[in-house]
């Protein structure tokens, strides 16, 4: 075929003007293939090239050597006698020396719909990760399969925004894309691209200013301190399967919730190779061997999220759809999540939707304007950690972080959410002076936007993902929190009881001497416990922050203190609420968590360590064995004081109960620092009581060498209780009995 050069009558100056300096918003209505009376003719952008050319893929003879129209590197020319958009290669020559070859991402059709723009416009695009973001597919050219990678974003306010990576030297002139209509949405498909690829956006503002932009939903990322992304396509071949079916029926107020909270960075490191933190894949052996020997039901991660700042502990996320890349890829965090099911083990990690950084290299001012973000300070800026706060009125906004909510339980086969820092979002005045904060269209405190936020969250999570939890750390008295939203509430499953913790560590915290003033903290969670579906947390915010390990809050010498613990740990596996323990609490770890380290797991070689760690072991198998600990959680047929109110002795009796069958649990503790030798306790039953666990025995650390002997009850009633039993008590210990007869 002949060469038949053109010229740039169809196209303006002013156009090509525009398109050259990044202020067009459709350059694929100027660049790509044209068929013309006269052949195909073929416009590219190749800034800085000497010489363009064009040949058809299988054909050498039909090319065409492209002509400069434009000084900022625009070339065209026409393949004669070609009547159809047939796939091509382009091959720009550089001064440099260099020749680069590649197919033409303008030939191509956009990769989103009009049902995709109008589902993300309403947000209500419930697969949103599909859409937007970087996706090694295909496309279609002249009957041709061409592999590549599209790339879709939304940014309503960009002047100009173009693909830059590695693959074109960083270079924003190079792959500018094209905005879908007014849906603020640009797409471009990027022939020959593949998974591995680095990349950012390159975002030129309405003001002229120019930012490289990490993908807000890149599947992933470089580790720290850099900010690319990555282009990613799981590979990870499920084994879950009979765990998710059998999940889908998980009801969190009718069966144990044991759950162990853990940092990766830190849970242990590898001395030998200069401390680092284990990686998803050898977490995948060591902790979830851990996990399953303690016997808990489930694991909760700190937040994986990429984020830039290892001193937030993941609090502070930049890519709220990739895991950091500190431990590993995605498939391999995937891997570990799948080995938890296997064991039997549930996997919930926390989410953070109630703030971001100001990384200018992030989600802040992405576009140059406050477009994730309130604009207004009052709203748009987190006091407490000077972070951003997410405009949840904003349609595209709300359907961002509910697509990452569903993408993590969907991709990553998670059990569930703890969705982080709930009250921050909930008031207007959180954390803020008077003035500070504007009210709502109806005068009030309350922050109308997230609460709709929340009810669609939690209908949508159900829906999608049924048997996934979501649970909230709602640090107030905001009703409903774990009430339906169709009967006016958040629609969480489960609710952190901040109240219960307060309350109880500053009981423990005191010397046994004055611990019957404060009394009522040990038994006013009852009061309540029957408002929400809750956890008791013993988390890593207790164990920061100067605060101390939990064994260093119990008073007394180092056998007091474990005694204490071990009380504690007893009274918290037999009260109302679903368990959660961070790490290192179950070896009674001495020093105050440092994300930068290792737990003390020298402790498990020191006998009251070691017996700590057995306690725990014991504490959830019988948790999960005897339904009185678990069944009907939170509710008085399931709970009754037998003595709330000895302060004096700083001694609480209590009864759990099992409604399907009957069988009790009794529960005794003595908190003061003093045995009580024949201390009476008022029992339900006439028989015999066999001691299920007794905190001061030896397997645990305790002082106790032998095994309690059974009780026996006698004829004396008290209270309005039939019989009872004289037991010694020992000093900060707790007695859990069971009638065998």
């Amino acid at each position: 075929m002949t060469i038949e050069a053109r010229s740039s009558d169809a196209i303006s100056q002013a156009e090509l003007d525009r398109l050259v300096a990044g202020e067009h918003v459709d350059p694929h209505t100027i660049l790509g293939p044209r068929v013309t009376r006269t052949g195909l003719l073929v416009r590219a952008l190749r800034p800085g090239a000497t010489q363009v050319r064009v040949s058809l893929d299988l054909d050498d003879a039909a090319k065409a050597e492209l002509t400069r129209t434009h000084e900022g590197g625009v070339f065209e020319g026409v393949i004669a006698g070609v009547n159809e958009v047939l796939p091509y290669v382009i091959e720009a020559s550089y001064a440099s020396g260099g020749t680069w070859t590649l197919r033409d991402p303008y030939a191509f059709l956009p990769t989103l719909g009009p049902i995709d723009l109008h589902l993300i416009g309403e947000g209500r695009h419930e697969r949103l990760w599909e859409r937007l973001g970087a996706h090694a597919s295909r496309a279609s050219l002249g009957g041709a399969e061409i592999d590549g990678v599209s790339f879709a974003v939304w940014a309503p306010e960009a002047a100009r925004v173009s693909v830059v990576g590695d693959f074109n030297r960083w270079d924003g002139r190079t792959h500018p894309m094209r905005r879908l209509g007014e849906s603020g949405i640009w797409e471009l498909f990027i022939p020959d691209l593949a998974v591995g690829a680095l990349y950012q956006y390159e975002i030129r503002t309405q003001h002229g200013l120019i930012a490289k932009k990490a993908d807000p939903l890149a599947f992933r990322t470089l580790p720290p301190p850099s900010t690319a992304s990555v282009v990613e396509r799981s590979t990870y071949a499920w084994r879950d399967a009979d765990w998710l079916a059998s999940r889908r029926d998980f009801d969190a107020r009718s069966r144990p919730l044991s759950i162990y909270e853990v940092h990766l960075g830190s849970w242990r490191r590898v001395v030998e190779e200069d401390k680092r933190s284990l990686t998803y894949a050898e977490h995948a052996h060591a902790l979830v061997d851990y996990v399953a020997e303690l016997g808990f039901t489930h694991v909760q991660l700190l937040p994986v999220m990429e984020h830039p700042f290892g001193g937030s502990w993941g609090y502070q996320v930049t890519s709220y759809f990739a895991p950091t890349a500190r431990w590993g890829t995605p498939d391999e965090l995937r891997a570990l999540i799948d080995a938890f099911h296997l064991r039997g083990i549930g996997v919930l990690l926390d989410w953070v939707p109630a703030h971001f950084p100001r990384d200018a290299w992030a989600l802040a001012r992405f576009d140059g304007t406050a477009l994730y973000e309130h604009l207004d300070p009052r709203k748009g800026e987190h006091p407490d950690w000077g972070t951003l706060v997410f405009n949840l009125g904003r349609n595209e906004v709300r359907n961002f972080l509910i697509a990452s909510a569903l993408y993590w339980l969907d991709s990553f086969h998670l059990d569930g959410l703890r969705v982080d820092a709930v009250a921050s979002m909930l008031y207007l005045d959180y954390s803020r002076e008077e003035g500070a904060w504007e009210p709502n269209a109806l005068g009030g405190r309350e922050n109308l936007e997230a609460v709709a936020f929340f009810r669609e969250l939690s209908d949508t999570v159900h829906r999608q993902k049924p048997g996934a939890l979501l649970i909230a750390e709602e640090s107030t008295s905001w009703p409903g929190v774990t009430r339906a939203p169709s009967s006016g509430g958040l629609g969480f499953d489960l609710k952190w009881d901040m109240g219960w913790m307060h309350d109880t560590l500053d009981y423990f915290r005191h010397d046994p001497v004055g611990r019957n003033s404060h009394h009522h903290r040990l038994t006013f969670g009852v009061v309540y416990m029957d408002s929400e579906a809750f956890v008791l947390p013993l988390s890593h915010d207790e164990v920061v922050h100067l605060k101390g390990s939990l064994l260093a809050k119990m008073p007394g010498d180092v056998v007091q203190q474990h005694a204490g613990l071990r009380s504690l740990y007893a009274t918290m596996w037999s009260r109302p609420g679903r368990k959660l323990l961070f790490m290192g609490g179950e070896i009674a770890q001495g020093t105050e968590w440092n994300h930068d380290g290792s737990l003390d797991w020298h402790r498990l070689s020191e006998p009251l360590g070691a017996g700590m760690h057995a306690l725990i072991k014991q504490l959830n198998h019988l948790y999960t064995h005897e339904p009185a600990l678990y069944e009907a959680d939170g509710t008085h047929s399931a709970f009754r004081w037998i003595d709330p109110d000895d302060r004096d002795a700083n001694v609480i009796v209590y009864r759990r109960i099992a409604p399907s069958t009957g069988e009790e649990i009794i529960c005794i503790g003595n908190f003061s620092g003093a045995a009580h030798p024949g201390y009476r306790v008022a029992l339900p039953a006439a028989g015999t009581y066999r001691v299920l666990l007794d905190t001061e025995a030896a397997e645990f650390g305790g002082s106790r060498s032998a095994d309690r002997a059974d009780f026996a009850t006698d004829d004396q009633p008290k209270y309005d209780l039939p019989c009872s039993a004289a037991i010694d008590l020992a000093p900060l210990s707790m007695l859990w009995l069971k009638r065998t007869a």
